[in-house]
């Protein structure tokens, strides 16, 4: 494995649009995988999903603009868009790329149920490292105040959207343009060893999850009992097998 600090090497941006917000239930609309920096040119592929016969939520749709008949029209059968996207994950991976995913949770849980939707094997098969630029700047910056979309971390960090948010190639570029500016703000972080920067962030979101979950219950009294982890969230026992 080259000895370069993980800035100073190529990095797999990773992004999903979907048809709505729910990881167990919701689906793949677009999905972009991107290598990013590194001295070589960026290399983008996105895919676009027929949708397997699911639809597309109207606020879904007034987010990322793509339309269930669209998408039926012009995608490519979800189960292929779902494989392929594996592949490039898992190519990347081999390299020791780390997989830059904003909010991982969502975008990887999302992935993972689809796979076991259609029988696609895990990208967790090739044990990918998860770099989530959500999870470095809230750990490294909680006390900074204002919201922190990636339109608010591409503000902060001084990273251009090149074309708008919401289009999962521009945002995957985004997430792998924010987490190199973090690692350069933050130079322990940028030369720590990615496999040890993937545990640290996984002790890092559950902290910040226990902290929201102990802000929620001193607030309203209760906390949110949804099932969660980082990078993804496993699915229950018996469920997608």
């Amino acid at each position: 494995m080259s000895t370069l600090p993980w800035t100073r090497r190529p990095l797999c941006g990773f992004d999903l649009e979907t048809t709505g917000l729910n990881t167990a239930e919701d689906r793949i609309v677009t999905g972009s995988v991107v290598r990013w920096g590194g001295g070589l040119p960026t290399e983008a592929r996105t895919w676009r999903s027929d949708l397997g016969g699911a639809e597309i939520s109207a606020d879904a749709t007034r987010i990322h603009g793509i339309t269930t008949e669209q998408a039926r029209a012009e995608g490519d059968p979800a189960v292929v868009v779902v494989s392929q996207i594996v592949t490039a994950l898992s190519e990347y991976a081999a390299h020791a790329y780390p997989i830059v995913v904003m909010n991982a949770p969502f975008d990887l849980t999302m992935l993972e149920r689809e796979c076991a939707r259609y029988g696609v094997r895990s990208l967790w098969d090739a044990t990918p490292v998860v770099l989530d630029p959500a999870i470095l700047d809230r750990y490294l910056d909680r006390y900074r105040k204002g919201k922190r979309t990636l339109v608010d971390l591409c503000h902060h960090y001084n990273v251009k959207l090149e074309g708008g948010a919401h289009n999962s190639e521009v945002d995957a570029k985004a997430a792998c343009g924010v987490t190199w500016k973090i690692g350069q703000r933050y130079p322990r972080i940028g030369r720590e060893d990615i496999g040890e920067l993937h545990e640290m962030q996984a002790r890092w979101a559950r902290e910040l999850h226990e902290d929201r979950r102990a802000w929620q219950l001193e607030r309203f009294g209760e906390a949110d009992e949804t099932p969660w982890d980082w990078p993804f969230i496993p699915a229950p026992s018996g469920v997608g097998a």
